[in-house]
C-alpha cells in the first residue's frame, strides 16, 4: 500500500503533512511519487488567500477522474478547507472524497483505512494514538523514511490555532481558538527530531510570541510550574540545552506581543538565530486598525529600533497586504514610505483577498480594483528588491556559515553541476558548488556574487 500527500501553504501544513506521512507510515505504508500510484492521496490544503484556495479546487477536480479509474483508493482532505467545523458541505460538493481532516488531526483517514482493512487494525490504532497525541501535537515523531537521517531542518509547532482576529485573517475560523502544546512535548519532540538528524528547529505559531500564556491561565497548571518570565523564553533556554541541536528559529512574533525579554534572549542565547519574523501589513494607522492589528506604525518603528539595538546584525523579515478594504493611494503610500524608511531583510507581499467568514468580508467592502492592487504589489516588489540587493552587496567576498541542507538537481544546459544550497543564520539563501559531500554540514562559504534573493560562493576548507 502505497500514500501520496500534496501540501500547500504555511510551515504548520508542511508539519502537519510530515506527521500524516509519519502515521501512515507506522500504519505500514510507504511513499508514493505520484497520486497516480497511490492507495492513499491527501491533499492538505491552505484558504489563507484566494489564489492558494483555487488551487486546491484545482487539484480536487483532478482527482476525480483518478477516483473513477481507482474506485478503491482513499482521498483525504485536510487543513484549512476543512477546518474545525462540520465537514458535510464539502461532502456534497465533493463526493469522491472519503475523508475529511481537520488541521493537524489525521485520525479520520486512519479509522476509515482500518475500518476498511486496508491496514493492519493493531498498527492503525497505534498510529492512531500517536495521532490523537498529535491533537494537540505529542511529543514524539518517526520521520517518514525517506527524511529520516536526511532533513536537516524542521519545523515544530508550538501553538495551535490563534484568539487574536485580525479581520483579514481566516486562520480562528479554520484551526481554532490559540492552544499552546506542553513545554514537555515540545522538548521530548525536538530531542527526537535530532535524535534522526535534524540540526535546526523553527517553533512555529500563528502568534508565536502568545506561547505558554494559555497554560499559565488553565486551571490543571500545577502552581510549581508557573514561571514569572515570558513563556516561550524559557522554551528557547531550555531548547537551548539539546546536544548536536545547532540552531533555533521562531516564527510568527506579533508586534504587539514581542517583548524585551524575547529580544534579549536571541541576543544571548547563541543558539538562537539572529533572524526575526514580524509582519507590519500596512503603514498606515488607520488601516492598522481597520485590521484589528493592535499597533501604529510608530510602534512598529520603535519595535524595529530594539530589535536592531539589541541584536547585533539581526535580519528582519515583515508580511505586508496591499489593497485592503478603503486603503487609499495616499495610505498605500505610508506604506511605501516605512518599507523605504526601515529598509528590512526580507517583505512577503500580498494581495488582499476577501475570506469568508472574516470580520473585514463582514464589515468592507473590496473597494480596490485588482488591477490597483497589483500595482501596488509590483511597486512594493521592486522596492524591496532594490533595498535586498543593497544589503547584500557588501556581503561580496566575506565568509559567511551556511547550514546545508540539500542539493539541486544538475542543470547541464546552463553548465552547472549540482549545486549545495542551504541559509545562513540571518535567513539568506546561499548556493555553491562542490563535488564534496556536504549535506547536513557547517559549511563556511565565501561570497562569489550577490542578488535580492539569494547568494552564490566557494567552501573554505572540507565538509
Amino acid at each position: 500500500m502505497q500514500y501520496y500527500i500534496w501540501t500547500i501553504g504555511c510551515q504548520m501544513n508542511t508539519a502537519d503533512s510530515r506527521r500524516l506521512a509519519s502515521a501512515l507510515e507506522r500504519a505500514g505504508l510507504t511513499p508514493a511519487a505520484r497520486a497516480e500510484d497511490a492507495d492513499v492521496v491527501v491533499l492538505n490544503t491552505c484558504v489563507v488567500r484566494r489564489s492558494a484556495e483555487d488551487k486546491v479546487y484545482g487539484r480536487l477536480g483532478s482527482l476525480k477522474p483518478l477516483k473513477k479509474r481507482k474506485p478503491d483508493a482513499v482521498i483525504g482532505l485536510m487543513g484549512c478547507l476543512v477546518g474545525v467545523r462540520d465537514p458535510a458541505p464539502l461532502r456534497r460538493r465533493f463526493p469522491w472524497v472519503d475523508a475529511f481532516m481537520p488541521p493537524s488531526d489525521p485520525q479520520p483517514l486512519l479509522e476509515l483505512l482500518a475500518e476498511r482493512r486496508m491496514v493492519d487494525e493493531g498498527r492503525a490504532i497505534e498510529s492512531g494514538s500517536t495521532a490523537r497525541r498529535y491533537c494537540p501535537h505529542g511529543g514524539d515523531l518517526l520521520l517518514p523514511a525517506h527524511e529520516r537521517g536526511r532533513l536537516v531542518s524542521a519545523n515544530v509547532p508550538i501553538v495551535l490555532g490563534c484568539s487574536h482576529a485580525c479581520t483579514y485573517c481566516v486562520i480562528p475560523y479554520r484551526r481554532g481558538p490559540e492552544r499552546s502544546r506542553p513545554a514537555d512535548d515540545i522538548l521530548a519532540e525536538a530531542e527526537t527530531l535530532v535524535s534522526q538528524g535534524v540540526q535546526e528547529i523553527t517553533l512555529l505559531g500563528q502568534i508565536v510570541d502568545r506561547y505558554g500564556y494559555d497554560l499559565v491561565s488553565s486551571p490543571n497548571l500545577r502552581p510549581e510550574t508557573l514561571k514569572p518570565e515570558t513563556p516561550l523564553v524559557d522554551l528557547l533556554r531550555r531548547l537551548h540545552d539539546i546536544p548536536n541541536l545547532h540552531r533555533i528559529r521562531f516564527l510568527t512574533s506579533h508586534p504587539g506581543w514581542m517583548a524585551d525579554e524575547l529580544i534579549d534572549a536571541v541576543a544571548a542565547l547563541p543558539k538562537v538565530c539572529e533572524h526575526i519574523e514580524v509582519p507590519v501589513q500596512a503603514g498606515d494607522d488607520e488601516v492598522l486598525a481597520r485590521m484589528h492589528r493592535g499597533y501604529t506604525a510608530a510602534d512598529y518603528r520603535s519595535l524595529v529600533a530594539r530589535i536592531r539595538e539589541r541584536i547585533p546584525g539581526v535580519s528582519i523579515a515583515t508580511d505586508i497586504i496591499v489593497g485592503f478594504p478603503g486603503e487609499t493611494e495616499a495610505q498605500f503610500q505610508r506604506t511605501y514610505d516605512l518599507l523605504a524608511e526601515l529598509r528590512l531583510d526580507k517583505a512577503h507581499i500580498a494581495r488582499y483577498s476577501p475570506r469568508p467568514q472574516t470580520l473585514a468580508t463582514r464589515r468592507f467592502e473590496d473597494d480596490v480594483p485588482l488591477e490597483e492592487k497589483e500595482r501596488r504589489r509590483k511597486a512594493l516588489d521592486d522596492l524591496q528588491a532594490k533595498i535586498v540587493g543593497e544589503l547584500n552587496a557588501p556581503l561580496l567576498g566575506q565568509t559567511v556559515e551556511v547550514l546545508v541542507e540539500g542539493k539541486k538537481e544538475p542543470r547541464p544546459e546552463r553548465g552547472r553541476r549540482g549545486r549545495w544550497w542551504g541559509r545562513t543564520r540571518t535567513d539568506r539563501l546561499v548556493f555553491f558548488e562542490d563535488e564534496r559531500d556536504w549535506h547536513g554540514r557547517l559549511a563556511r562559504v565565501r561570497i562569489t556574487w550577490t542578488g535580492p534573493w539569494s547568494l552564490i560562493g566557494e567552501p573554505e576548507g572540507s565538509p
